[in-house]
């Protein structure tokens, strides 16, 4: 291995380490922790479903605030600073038992995962396409399953040793810390030749990246509340109880290879095909989660919900990287915002359309619609070319 690929494999580690902090652990343990503060504190389904869509909130406008051009400071700073904002903030959930404290915390942890998510990605890619190592993108993007694997085994883990909630959040903040330290050895300074306060507002926006913004809303939405809610959907459904502890797991390990997968699929059929695949086969695995109380066909939902939500990210990123003209934290930032409004729709969508039939159903499969919608519309503006002004 020559030192230029070592240089740029280690780069790709960062950002894996950086993603799975700030995504993995920051945005993602919710899910986990969530039946057991339910169970201590009460939560109903409506107050579970607003928290999670005030860190989505929080997503939003942390990734319109990414884009702004004006924005002072390199990439970089802005990067471990997110990356330290979100080790904090998730560890201080488990200091409070306050409704309006958690609602405050993860309003600015999930501001904080945007910036560590367009930031890391705009950093990585660069770097990697200079080196000419864009495959190792796969690398990076990994990162959010690797953080959801070990959010799963930290929450299981506590659990079966007797800690509560509490602590289960204090414990994952403190990691997510750890792993800040090494995201400050393996990402280094900008490159001189980077004008990290590039716009590509000058070369306006092409239909197609128009159309992935949309379909990556739709995206948010549709992957989101299964995301979300598995964990407390399997604990609620006798059958299902006894995979409660791996369903997570499951998850999350289908995640780590599932960004090579779908790059190369992406290499091979092009990545707006590959995209709009990857969201019908998410459909699926949505739709099998809550249309059975089979184990096995539970988790194999989980495992292709898994399995695609991450490969869809780096497919969305990726191909918006190759239509944009410049530094691509613009079209990054906005494709994130997109993503956050959607997802910050599905929870509190869910949480109220639960009370029909006391069943993730109908939120689940209007779920799936939306990743359908989201499929067809990549598809078909796959061959627009006309840029439009922006």
């Amino acid at each position: 291995m020559s030192a230029e690929t070592r240089h740029a494999t280690a780069i790709a580690l960062g950002g894996l380490i950086a993603l799975a902090a700030g995504m993995g652990i920051g945005r993602f343990v919710y899910t986990p922790v969530l039946p057991f503060m339910e169970a201590a504190l009460g939560l109903t389904k409506p107050q579970a479903g607003i928290i999670a869509s005030v860190n989505f909130l929080g997503y939003l406008l942390g990734a319109l605030a990414a884009a702004w051009p004006a924005l002072p400071g390199g990439r970089r700073i802005w990067l471990l600073g997110a990356l330290g904002v979100s080790a904090v903030t998730t560890g201080a959930m488990g200091l409070t038992a306050s409704m309006a404290v958690f609602l405050g915390l993860r309003f600015v942890g999930g501001a904080a995962s945007a910036f560590v998510l367009v930031f890391a990605s705009a950093l990585v890619l660069d770097r990697l396409l200079a080196s000419s190592q864009p495959g190792l993108s796969a690398i990076h993007f990994a990162g959010v399953g690797a953080g959801i694997v070990v959010s799963a085994v930290i929450v299981s883990g506590l659990a079966a040793g007797g800690a509560d909630w509490q602590v289960q959040w204090l414990v994952s903040g403190a990691v997510a810390l750890v792993a800040l330290t090494a995201v400050v050895g393996l990402v280094p300074n900008e490159m001189g030749s980077v004008n990290s306060q590039a716009a590509t507002s000058s070369s306006g926006l092409d239909r197609r990246l128009i159309a992935l913004i949309v379909a990556y809303g739709l995206f948010g939405f549709g992957y989101v509340i299964t995301a979300t809610f598995i964990s407390t959907m399997v604990r609620t459904i006798p059958n299902l109880q006894s995979i409660e502890p791996v369903v997570w797991l499951v998850f999350g390990l289908a995640a780590i290879p599932s960004i090579a997968l779908w790059t190369w699929i992406g290499r091979q059929w092009g990545n707006d095909r590959s995209f709009a695949l990857a969201c019908v086969v998410e459909g699926i695995g949505v739709a099998l989660s809550v249309l059975t109380t089979n184990a096995a066909v539970v988790l194999l939902g989980a495992a292709l919900l898994g399995g695609t939500f991450m490969g869809i990210t780096a497919l969305g990123f990726i191909y918006a990287r190759d239509l944009t003209a410049g530094d691509p934290r613009r079209s990054l930032a906005l494709m994130t915002a997109a993503f956050g409004l959607g997802q910050m729709i599905g929870p509190t969508f869910a949480g109220v359309t639960y009370g029909f039939g006391n069943s993730f159903l109908l939120p689940s499969l209007v779920a799936m619609v939306a990743l359908l919608l989201a499929a067809g519309l990549v598809m078909t503006l796959r061959s627009g070319t006309t840029r439009l002004s922006g």
